[in-house]
C-alpha cells in the first residue's frame, strides 16, 4: 500500500470540490451545454487538455445513458482559452452495456465567429458492473514515498511552464525523473509522480481524464523545453479508483519529425491499474 500524505484541514469530496465546480456544465437544451472554462487550470496561457477532456466527459455523462467513460478520444483543433464555451453532444449508439457519443467544444474569436476547439468520440458504460477478474503482466511504477518526492513548492525558482494548474494539484515528482529541473535531463522520456487534487478530493473516473495529462511533459527529460501541445489524446478508464493518492507513470519511446507519443498508466492506492492513455504531441525543436 502506498503511503498517504497528510490530509487538508477541510477535505473536499466528490461532487463538492473545485474540480467539480470548474468542470460543471449547464444544460441549455438537450445536447447543448454552457461552460465557463476556469483560468485555474491553465498552463502558461492555454487551458490544460486533461481538464478540457473532463469537461466534455461530464457533458457526455449527462447525454448518454451510462455514467462512466470507458474510452474517450479527443482531437485538439485549436487552443482553448479561459472563459465562456459551448459543448454540443450527440448520441451515436446506445446498447445494453455500452453507449457511444460525440462532443465538440466551441468558443468565439475576436470577430465573433464560432471556433471548434476540441472534438471527442467516446464509449460509456458502468464501471460498477465489471467483473473483478484481472489477468495482467503490468506492475505499478516504483516511485519513492511521498516525502522523498518533490513538487512545485520545492523548487528554488518557478518551474518553467508552471502555472495556475500547479495550485490545483497535489503533485510530487519522482526524483529519478527530475534531471531537467536541475539542468541535467537524463535523456530518457520518463515522468513519474504521485498525483491528487490539492483540496483532498478523491479521484473518480472523470478526474482520471485529468490525471493522464497533468504531469510535466516527458520532453523535458529528453532535453527539450517549451510548450508541448497535444494533438490527440485517447484515455481508457479501467476501474473506479480507490481513495488515496494515485501514481502516474508516463513514457516516450519515439520522437520523430517534431512529434512524440506519451503513454501513461495511472495506479490507485490498492495497486490497481485504473487508467491508461496515449497521446500524440508536437514539440518545437531547436
Amino acid at each position: 500500500m502506498p503511503e498517504a500524505t497528510s490530509a487538508p484541514a477541510r477535505r473536499a469530496v466528490i461532487g463538492d470540490s473545485e474540480f467539480d465546480r470548474d468542470t460543471a456544465v449547464a444544460r441549455r437544451e438537450p445536447g447543448v451545454y454552457d461552460v465557463d472554462l476556469s483560468a485555474g487550470w491553465t498552463i502558461i496561457n492555454a487551458v490544460n487538455g486533461g481538464y478540457l477532456l473532463a469537461v466534455l466527459g461530464r457533458a457526455l455523462a449527462d447525454t448518454l445513458p451510462h455514467p462512466d467513460p470507458f474510452t474517450i478520444t479527443a482531437h485538439y483543433l485549436t487552443a482553448s482559452q479561459p472563459g465562456p464555451a459551448v459543448v454540443r453532444t450527440g448520441t451515436v449508439r446506445t446498447g445494453r452495456t455500452l453507449s457511444t457519443g460525440q462532443a465538440s467544444l466551441f468558443q468565439y474569436d475576436d470577430e465573433g465567429n464560432e471556433v471548434e476547439r476540441i472534438r471527442v468520440l467516446a464509449s460509456y458504460g458502468d464501471l460498477a458492473t465489471l467483473p473483478d477478474d484481472v489477468r495482467t503482466t503490468a506492475t505499478p511504477p516504483a516511485i519513492p514515498p511521498l516525502e522523498r518526492c518533490f513538487g512545485p513548492d520545492d523548487a528554488p525558482a518557478p518551474v518553467p511552464g508552471s502555472s495556475a494548474i500547479a495550485d490545483r494539484l497535489m503533485l510530487k515528482l519522482d526524483p529519478g525523473t527530475l534531471g531537467w529541473a536541475l539542468g541535467a535531463p537524463s535523456g530518457r522520456g520518463e515522468m513519474r509522480a504521485w498525483f491528487g487534487l490539492a483540496d483532498g478530493r478523491d479521484a473518480d473516473p472523470l478526474s482520471l481524464l485529468l490525471a493522464v495529462d497533468a504531469l510535466p511533459p516527458t520532453a523535458f527529460e529528453i532535453g527539450l523545453r517549451g510548450w508541448v501541445p497535444t494533438v490527440e489524446l485517447t484515455v481508457h478508464v479501467r476501474h473506479r479508483p480507490a481513495p488515496g493518492p494515485l501514481r502516474v507513470a508516463i513514457t516516450t519511446r519515439n520522437l520523430a519529425g517534431g512529434f512524440l507519443e506519451e503513454d501513461a498508466e495511472v495506479w490507485d492506492s490498492e495497486d490497481r491499474l485504473v487508467a491508461q492513455s496515449r497521446q500524440l504531441a508536437r514539440v518545437r525543436l531547436g
